[in-house]
């Protein structure tokens, strides 16, 4: 409620989420006060007269993306439902499911049962449509049987399937009785690149790869029938009919495309637009040539190589191929690259921009791939926070979440010592368009801090030790790995929870008096003996930590301030800090400041919980 007594917003809300009105709401206390709530016995209802509308609540919530409608009904769904079993134990449940009434009938296969199935009960379904129905209707049994059948049979030439999880869960999904079949290609495809055949089958076919043990393509695929044919070769020929155009296209694209080299490409990027405010991917490339060129001079690596790659970096975008397989972009820049004789790191880069491909996908290896990594995505995280497009709840169009995260990556797994801060104004000073730069620059940095956050509470960092680190603002990523791993290492010590309260009591007893009106302790206020020993032991710890806060030896640093336990305790017990005398209590105050200021300057442990 508000101070006048009235409700406020959001207690209106949260009573209309409830469907009551305020006057029926109840209040309970808890330590951080007083709160609204509401709570309502409901009467059970038996299963079988929940289930239908539970069901139909469930379909009707699915995230399908395109939903269709069949014959003249108006029911929509992902595809035409002809027929629905809903069965509570033996019983029909009497309910009506995207406009079809349920009943216990079912159907088999199309072509091998496709005759009425009469369900006897929930528990007899799959037993019965698989004797009777030859359905399989386990999804994990048909999963194993694929994945089982595909390995047997590339091991009949001396090889084995290459099974991507997400195309073995696709075919699983595709088929109710899998029947594997073996295919070959012309063996002049195995010319062009591996990436290239195994998008064209995987993607465009549902095949699988077969490679032989060196990891070379073999001539070879995989395919998976719904059916048990009476002529198996027919499939196999109809399936092999159907890839060879395909692959002669992509022939044909890789022959074009090296006719020319990519360096004849770079201007016509020109003509493609990035972003509205941003400009052309021709506009893009000059950003990421000169701030790969800064990046390149921070970690020692190769500025003239970092700036070729750059300059290239987006050119196989005009190409035949990646216009036809737009997954393989990178990839072929690094094999045309190479055929136009770039130097290989240059090449190398080209594929690696683009790493991380997905959680936990791998990282550049090379310098000057994560030199352009890092560059290319700092450059649209930076261009679309500065437009204005920043992520907003679920919706991130242009994967700024991904790109933060593989810029952090990349920066702590590879060891780079580069400032997040300086990183993101460099990028930011890039941009010729109108923009908030302070505001926009501070909000880069929250986004990117959040999700280094996220990484090291993915890595099992507690809460508290992130946050007592995220309260000094270190904008190294390395940095603050390394202050969080001190913080963990000092929450160990038996020190560590005495010094974390007495670092709560330092920060609300100056928080409570305001900002101090002296800045250095006046040695000749010091009255009580407990203060001047904190004092001491204050300076001696200051000279101590010094050269380890130097070579960043955080946890040496902690671990040597955890010695100020007693002294700390002691002053605490025996000195009445807010003293009647002004001057004595603002000295105290000064103390207890320079105490605490010797651990901010690793983190805040009174955030430790």
């Amino acid at each position: 409620y508000q101070a006048d007594g009235s409700p406020s917003k959001a207690a209106e809300g949260f009573a209309r989420s409830c469907g009551v009105s305020l006057e029926q709401m109840g209040t309970i206390k808890t330590d951080k006060g007083e709160w609204l709530a509401f709570s309502e016995n409901k009467t059970g209802k038996p299963t079988e007269q929940l289930i239908g509308d539970i069901l139909s609540k469930s379909l009707t919530a699915l995230p399908v993306a395109k939903r269709m409608r069949w014959g003249s009904g108006t029911t929509e769904f992902v595809r035409p439902v002809k027929w629905v079993v809903l069965l509570f134990g033996t019983e029909v449940i009497n309910s009506t499911i995207l406009g079809i009434k349920a009943d216990r009938n079912s159907r088999g296969h199309r072509f091998h049962a496709p005759a009425l199935i009469n369900i006897r009960e929930a528990a007899s379904y799959a037993e019965q449509l698989l004797e009777s129905g030859h359905v399989e209707v386990s999804f994990e049994t048909r999963r194993t049987q694929i994945e089982q059948q595909a390995i047997e049979l590339a091991g009949t030439v001396s090889g084995h399937a290459h099974i991507e999880p997400a195309l073995l869960d696709e075919i699983t999904a595709l088929v109710e009785w899998p029947v594997g079949v073996m295919g070959g290609i012309d063996e002049r495809f195995l010319a062009l690149p591996a990436e290239v055949l195994i998008t064209t089958m995987q993607d465009n076919q549902k095949y699988f790869p077969v490679k032989a043990e060196s990891g070379e393509l073999l001539p070879w695929f995989i395919t998976f029938s719904n059916i048990d044919s009476t002529n198996p070769e027919s499939v196999r020929k109809g399936n092999e009919r159907v890839v060879r155009p395909r692959l002669a296209d992509a022939e044909f694209f890789w022959n074009q495309d090296r006719k020319q080299p990519l360096e004849n490409r770079v201007e016509k990027l020109g003509s493609i637009i990035f972003q509205k405010q941003l400009g052309t991917l021709l506009d893009k490339t000059e950003r990421v040539e000169k701030l790969a060129a800064l990046i390149a001079e921070e970690i020692g690596a190769d500025k003239t190589l970092s700036r070729r790659a750059a300059h290239l970096a987006k050119t196989d975008l005009m190409t035949e191929m990646v216009g036809e397989f737009a997954s393989l972009q990178g990839i072929i820049g690094r094999y045309y690259a190479a055929a136009d004789g770039e130097p290989g790191e240059v090449a190398q880069a080209i594929e690696e921009q683009y790493f991380p491909k997905q959680s936990g996908g791998k990282l550049p290896e090379c310098k000057t791939g994560q030199v352009l990594a890092l560059a290319e995505k700092l450059d649209t995280l930076c261009g679309i926070f500065s437009a204005g497009l920043m992520p907003t709840g679920d919706k991130d169009p242009y994967a700024l979440r991904r790109a933060a995260i593989g810029i952090l990556r990349i920066i702590l797994e590879k060891r780079l010592d580069l400032n997040l801060v300086e990183l993101i104004e460099k990028s930011c000073g890039l941009f010729s368009h109108e923009f908030d730069r302070e505001k926009t620059q501070k909000l880069l940095l929250t986004f990117c801090l959040e999700r280094l956050k996220g990484l090291f509470l993915e890595e099992g960092f507690s809460a508290d030790e992130l946050d007592a680190v995220l309260s000094v603002h270190p904008t190294r990523p390395l940095d603050f790995e390394e202050r969080l791993q001190a913080v963990k290492a000092f929450r160990s010590l038996p020190e560590s929870e005495s010094l974390a309260a007495a670092n709560k009591r330092i920060r609300n007893i100056l928080r409570k008096a305001g900002s101090l009106s002296q800045h250095a302790v006046d040695t000749k206020q010091l009255i009580e003996p407990a203060e001047k020993q904190l004092w001491e032991q204050t300076q001696n710890a200051s000279e101590a930590i010094a050269p380890l806060l130097s070579q960043r030896d955080y946890s040496a640093a902690l671990k040597r301030l955890a010695l100020l336990r007693e002294v700390t305790d002691l002053f605490f017990d025996e000195v009445m800090v807010m003293a009647d005398d002004e001057a004595i209590r603002n000295n105290r105050l000064t103390l207890l400041s320079a105490t605490g200021n010797l651990f901010l300057s690793i983190a805040d442990i009174s955030k430790l919980q």
